[in-house]
Parts: structure tokens; sequence; C-alpha cells
């Protein structure tokens, strides 16, 4: 509870919160230890996830058979005053209400603070989750940045490419501005008149007269504009989009935008160290997506897995150190009770010396027996001969 409390609102607020109603106290470091220590265990599992999708390529599961997305970027402030870019990719179903307007519908959300390459490989989860690659049409919506391009390019090349309605409509409104920066004279109601008649019409006659502009009132920020929207006048085909039932607005990335980043990373005063960025979007994927439980039994196993390989490294390292130890002192003992072959090889050198100095004195000789009895007469006394 107190996880899922602190991926909705500050660490400190959350702590509150869970103290108000259950009477349990704890301190908002241990919020934010828990917090992000669970969303590091997801992005684990998602990582070693994508790796074997990249190399057992299985099949995707069933999903909807026309489906769009979505993708664009939300900054977040970093310790230290640096910005930095937090791609988010949205999927949906494609669907009609019953007035016969197009929607999107059963939305969920990656995010990922990282490059264009590595977030377009880590996309590959969700991608599969959704079954993407087995959904008979899909569509891409989104602005006409180059990232985008080969993130289509990754996992749908065959995506119907929709340049967001909205973001070229702030293009023709730019170059209007400048016409009228130049002294140009354009009617009031001159951009609606544009927009609408390129959502009817399509976009050839209203580049046509851009175009005029640009010659009548020459300037590099109209030429700029206008080759930005000639270069991808193939994804400006709108109403062809709108009878072939897809959306033309990026609407639903850009509220989750909104939604999954903002909401949680961009509050007042906020500043993220940088590896704590992902795993809080991990989180805030988890319960904006509704896949709570799932994600936090996912994560929960990790981190046991974690702590039994952690301590079966501790105890083998006890075990290796015990062994050493014993051989250790086994030598030692052996090395006390039998002397060493120098040792005792000195040792037989001098008892031999010795003996030898004991029995090469003048007069001795090996004949002579063991056992040498002295004569018994005495000096000074004479033999007596006996009487006969």
């Amino acid at each position: 509870m107190l996880v899922r409390l602190a991926s909705w609102m500050p660490f400190e607020a959350a702590r509150q919160m869970l103290q108000e109603m259950l009477g349990i106290q704890v301190s908002k470091a241990t919020t934010r230890r828990l917090t992000l220590a669970l969303g590091q265990a997801q992005l684990a599992v998602e990582e070693a996830e994508q790796q074997q999708l990249e190399h057992e390529v299985p099949a995707a599961p069933a999903g909807a058979d026309k489906q769009v997305m979505s993708a664009d970027g939300a900054f977040v402030q970093l310790v230290g005053g640096e910005w930095a870019e937090v791609k988010t990719l949205s999927l949906g179903e494609v669907a009609r209400k019953k007035n016969g307007e197009v929607c999107t519908q059963h939305l969920s959300y990656f995010s990922r603070l990282s490059d264009a390459t590595h977030f377009t490989q880590a996309a590959l989860v969700e991608m599969h989750r959704r079954g993407v690659e087995r959904a008979s049409e899909v569509g891409a919506v989104q602005d006409g940045a180059e990232w985008l391009q080969g993130l289509v390019d990754y996992h749908r090349p065959d995506a119907v490419r929709i340049l967001d309605f909205p973001h070229a409509a702030e293009y023709i409104s730019e170059i209007g501005e400048a016409v009228r920066a130049a002294g140009g004279r354009l009617p009031a109601d001159w951009l609606t008149g544009v927009l609408h008649r390129l959502k009817a019409e399509g976009p050839a006659r209203v580049l046509r007269h851009l175009a005029w502009l640009a010659a009548r009132f020459p300037s590099p920020l109209i030429q700029e504009k206008l080759a930005y929207l000639q270069k991808r006048e193939a994804q400006m085909q709108y109403p062809t989009y709108q009878q072939a039932g897809w959306p033309i607005g990026s609407g639903s990335v850009e509220s989750a935008n909104k939604l999954v980043v903002e909401a949680r990373l961009k509050g007042a005063g906020m500043r993220w160290e940088r590896q704590n960025v992902n795993p809080m979007l991990m989180v805030r994927n988890a319960v904006c997506n509704g896949r709570w439980k799932q994600t936090w039994a996912s994560a929960r196993a990790h981190q046991q897995g974690q702590r039994v390989q952690q301590r079966q490294a501790e105890s083998q390292q006890r075990l290796d150190q015990a062994c050493w130890f014993l051989a250790y002192w086994v030598m030692r003992l052996k090395r006390v009770a039998t002397p060493s072959s120098g040792a005792a090889n000195t040792a037989m050198g001098q008892l031999l010396e010795k003996q030898s100095a004991a029995r090469g004195s003048s007069g001795y000789s090996w004949r002579q027996p063991f056992l040498h009895r002295p004569p018994s007469s005495r000096p000074g006394i004479k033999e007596v001969p006996a009487k006969k």
C-alpha cells in the first residue's frame, strides 16, 4: 500500500497518508527506498523479457485487429538543474462511437528515460504484450521527428503514418504570423479557412498557397516551416485517413505525458537523480496501465530471487573461508609435529660426529672384543710358583 500511494503522490505525502489511514509510521527515506527498489526490480524483469523476446522471437498474443500507436517526449528536471526528455509510447485500439466519431480506447503506456535507439528496443515488451505485430492494421499518429520514424520502422514498417493534425496546424500558424510580421495582410479567419481546407481537401492546395506566400514574403523562418510540411505531404492526407477510420490527432500520447510523467515526476520543486527516473516510471506504468497486481508479483519474485542468490553466495563465501582456515591450521600442526628434513639431517650429523670422536681415540681397534676385562695381577706383586 505504501508503494502504491507513493506512485501517485510525493513520498512525504504517501508517508503521511499511510499513517493517517493505518496508523503505521515510516520515514520518508523508507518510502523512497521501497518504491524505487520495486521499480528497479520491475525494470530488471522487463529488460530480461526484452532480451528473451529478441533472442527467441516467440509469437505475439492475439490483440485488436486495428491499433494505433503514438510517441512523444516530456522533460523532467534532474538534480543539478539539467532537463532530460522522457519518451512515452501510447498504444490503443481504434473504434467508433455511436455517433460515428473515431476514438482510441483501451490505452496502455510505456515510458523510459533513454536515447531513441534504446527506447525503440525496450518498447518491444509493451508492443509484444499488446499484440501489435499481429494486428491487421496499425496507424502511427505522431509528429514528424526522425526518431519517431525509426520507431515505426523497427516495429511496424507497414503502418499508416499520419502527421498529427495539431502539429501541422502549428506550423501553418507560424507561417501566417511570419507573413504578418513581414507586412503581409491576411484575413482574420485565414488560419481557420486554411485548416478546414487541409482537413477536408488534403494538403495539395494548402501547400501551393503557402509556397506563394513564401515567394512573396521571403523569410528563412517561412522557408523552414514550409520545407517541413512539404517533406511530410504524404502523411497529411487527412480526408483519406478519416474515411478509413483513423484518428488524425495524437491526443492519446499528449495525455500520457501529463498522466504518466508530469503528474508524478514534474511537481513543484522536484529534482530527480537520473538513476531513479526509470524505476519511478516503471511504477507509474504499472498503475496507469491497470497492471499493478501483475507488476507487484513479478517485481517481488525478482527481489526474492535476488535475496536467495545473495544468501547462497554469502554462504558459499563463508564455507570457502572456513575450508581455507581449516587447511591452514592442519598444515601448521603438521609442521610442528614433524621436524623438517633439514633439521633432522643436521641432528643426525651431529650425533654421528660425536660417536666418531668417541671411537676414533688412539689404540682403539674394531677387532678387540666388545667387552675387554683388564688383567687381574696388580703392579708390584710377583707371582709365587705353586708348591709341588
